[in-house]
């Protein structure tokens, strides 16, 4: 089965606090998109407006899409104030586990946390994997301009590793914080790759894939620029700090398929680390701009792949990160 590791949703319980957060932390309150009018499609489709819900199914069966695994990526419930995350979180994960119990077998989705507050965000990544039946946890790639990678987090790193749980990464949208990116408006077509590609190079500095390594880390967008750097890593990054080779911690993730229909990235990507840590993901909505949600799948198909990788991708890597096999 065909399992979208990422898919977005945006209940609408959660947007006066989405608005609230945003509005206080100055991060983007829509999705990236080219107009207003386009960036209202993509929010109304991960959105639960009458009948968007029937819609979405509607094309997961279309493109043969068995579950969803739903996260907020950029809009996640990050706020300075700790009463207003917090209460952000348990509405935003109130309403992921209900919609994953009223379709059983079509949804499921993974725990928001409200960061930066490490202590609340322990017992909300306890309420929603032990109460809300959620199966894995949400992170950003950082929070407010501080790396997820970073000491302070190594509270929720030693929760998951306990619980031997799922972690998926998802930019916030912040261009690495650079000038070089922002100013020259590529935020979103280039900055989301860049966050993706900064967080794996910190992940290998502070040695998470060794020191957690009963964390199941998978990281968005092929990798970013990650696939195409393994050599040069090893070359020139093996420090005498790291515990493993850069190339190594790096393999030992997995990356989804959100590629943009770059074939040429996918096999890249499936060459770097092997079809069995890589997994299907549609970046649902945000790809309906360009391309149907069936296409988003085909291009793995057409890609020139063996069959054999081609099916390890589309049907088993996911089915068994999350153990939805065992079932």
């Amino acid at each position: 089965m065909i399992v979208d590791v990422h898919a977005h949703y945006l209940p609408g319980s959660y947007r006066p606090l989405l608005e609230k957060v945003t509005a206080k932390s100055g991060r983007p309150t829509a999705p990236a998109a080219n107009s207003a009018s386009e960036a209202h499609r993509i929010f109304a489709a991960m959105s639960d407006e009458p009948g968007m819900i029937d819609q979405r199914i509607d094309m997961m069966d279309d493109a043969g899409v068995e579950r969803q695994i739903l996260s907020p990526g950029s809009m996640a419930p990050y706020a300075r104030e700790s009463r207003l995350a917090v209460e952000a979180a348990q509405v935003l994960n109130d309403s992921y586990g209900e919609l994953a119990g009223s379709r059983p077998g079509r949804f499921s989705s993974l725990v928001s946390l409200p960061l930066p507050h490490i202590d609340a965000s322990l017992e909300e990544m306890r309420r929603g994997l032990d109460e809300l039946g959620m199966v894995g946890v949400a992170l950003s790639c950082s929070v407010f301009n501080r790396s997820t990678a970073e000491e302070e987090f190594e509270p929720l790193y030693e929760e998951m590793n306990a619980r031997g749980t799922t972690l998926f990464f998802h930019p916030c949208q912040n261009g690495i914080c650079s000038p070089f990116i922002n100013d020259y408006g590529f935020t979103a077509a280039a900055g989301a790759s860049l966050e993706d590609t900064a967080l794996v190079l910190h992940l290998i500095k502070r040695n998470v894939p060794v020191r957690y390594p009963d964390i199941k880390i998978v990281i968005p967008h092929l990798g970013g620029m990650i696939p195409v750097q393994l050599a040069r890593l090893d070359g020139q990054a093996s420090t005498p700090d790291l515990l493993s080779s850069p190339s190594a911690m790096a393999r030992s993730l997995y990356y989804d398929t959100v590629g943009w229909g770059s074939q040429a990235a996918l096999r890249c990507a499936c060459e770097a680390f092997g079809a069995d840590h890589l997994v299907p993901g549609s970046d649902f909505s945000a790809l309906l701009a360009v391309e149907t949600y069936k296409r988003t799948f085909e291009y793995i198909k057409e890609s020139g792949l063996p069959e054999q990788d081609i099916e390890k991708i589309l049907h088993r890597t996911a089915s068994a990160l999350f153990e939805f096999d065992k079932a």
